[in-house]
């Protein structure tokens, strides 16, 4: 995802939230701050992300390669699709959308 877009989408789910950020926020770079911290690379390199573990599974298996189409390492097709329809369910009515990259959708 572009910065850009990501900016806007931060913006839009401020909105949606009901805490829009101010023009002061914006001016003084909060949206821009948010959008490097929950980047891939940061989240990654956190501390907390890279020890420890959530069950069986190490903290540093919820964090992979961060490549386009990685995921067809880990799941099926299959898997792929029940996962993209349960995305689309929790999002109807939202007002925000599911694109599979890729699709003409």
């Amino acid at each position: 995802m572009a910065v850009g877009d990501a900016l806007s989408n931060v913006n839009k789910l401020a909105e949606f939230m009901g805490c829009p950020f101010s023009g002061e926020e914006e001016a003084v770079g909060v949206v821009q701050a948010i959008v490097e911290l929950c980047s891939f690379q940061s989240l990654k390199n956190m501390e907390v992300n890279k020890s420890g573990s959530q069950g069986p599974a190490a903290h540093e298996s919820f964090f992979r390669k961060g490549v386009v189409g990685d995921w067809s390492n880990h799941m099926t097709l299959a898997m792929a699709e029940r996962l993209d329809r349960i995305a689309e369910d929790a999002l109807q009515g939202s007002g925000f959308s599911f694109a599979v990259a890729g699709s003409s959708s």
